[in-house]
């Protein structure tokens, strides 16, 4: 199957320039992206999501520059997991330099940061020459896309572009931690985990935050009832467990939101899911799992 073209990326860079919404592949799911520093294009993917406002994006960037100039203090923990992890599913919060609209942070003073690890992405973002807000191309609380086809079918013609970059080789949502407080805090786990991050800068707390994406109790949902454990009594429903699902945490997270999407169209009552062992390393899974079946 033939993806996204040098045309295409050309097209989709031409399109965000104009205040045009493009759905770029990255390495974590599809995300609905828009000029970071155009507040009409911006307010566009709180419409097209039917996300609320008070929700802040994730400003992706193609390099170290530009995420610095977005900012109003790069620190020195920020370089080190950039050094680290960038391009890759981390996020970094750090406070805000006076180019970013409020839109993009919900009027915070703080930005969420990412250097995607997707050679589409990147080379959009660097084609476009902006930074690029970009939540996950789904309606909001839906369950994240993983496939351009995946993208059509829940947000239709709401985008203005779909560039098709095969299917997202991590699966689930960055982790995301703020170096906006004294102390770094992990607000949303993901494939990076505690033990990488503290590795890099040192310990770290862990919590939630008004700052971070993905916060809402009930998130990253099929239509499909989703229940943890054992399987209900009534109705038509399927199991995800060591059975039909890898053992790996990678290979797992890759997998888990495109077997929900093809389960969802099969007309289940429910789908049950065995949560995974409570490790470091699987806290990103358990965390999508558990908000799916809220």
């Amino acid at each position: 199957m033939a993806y996204a073209s040098a045309l295409d990326i050309a097209q989709a860079a031409e399109l965000l320039r104009a205040g045009g919404l493009v759905a770029i592949p990255t390495e974590t799911v599809y995300g609905l992206a828009a000029n970071a520093l155009d507040e009409a294009a911006v307010r566009r993917i709180f419409a097209a999501k039917g996300r609320p406002f008070s929700s802040p994006l994730i400003v992706h960037v193609s390099d170290l520059d530009m995420a610095r100039e977005l900012v109003r203090e790069w620190q020195e923990k920020a370089d080190a997991l950039a050094a680290k992890f960038w391009p890759g599913p981390l996020t970094i919060i750090v406070p805000k330099s006076g180019r970013v609209p409020d839109v993009v942070t919900a009027g915070l003073p703080s930005v969420a940061l990412r250097m995607p690890a997707h050679p589409v992405a990147l080379a959009v973002i660097a084609a476009s020459r902006v930074p690029l807000a970009a939540p996950s191309a789904n309606r909001f609380t839906q369950l994240s896309p993983t496939k351009a086809q995946h993208v059509r079918d829940g947000l239709g013609d709401a985008v203005d572009f779909v560039l098709d970059g095969g299917p997202c080789s991590v699966g689930i949502e960055s982790t995301v931690v703020s170096l906006a407080g004294p102390v770094a805090r992990i607000l949303r786990p993901g494939m990076v985990s505690r033990t990488q991050i503290e590795d890099a800068i040192g310990p770290v707390e862990v919590g939630t935050g008004a700052e971070s994406p993905g916060q809402h109790p009930k998130h990253y949902s099929p239509r499909t009832r989703v229940v943890i454990g054992e399987s209900p009594p009534e109705g038509r429903g399927v199991r995800l467990d060591s059975a039909n699902m890898p053992e790996g945490t990678g290979a797992y997270a890759e997998r888990l939101y495109g077997m929900l999407h093809e389960l969802d169209g099969q007309g289940y009552d429910w789908i049950a899911i065995e949560l995974p062992p409570d490790r470091p390393e699987w806290a990103g899974v358990r965390d999508r799992i558990i908000r799916a079946a809220n």
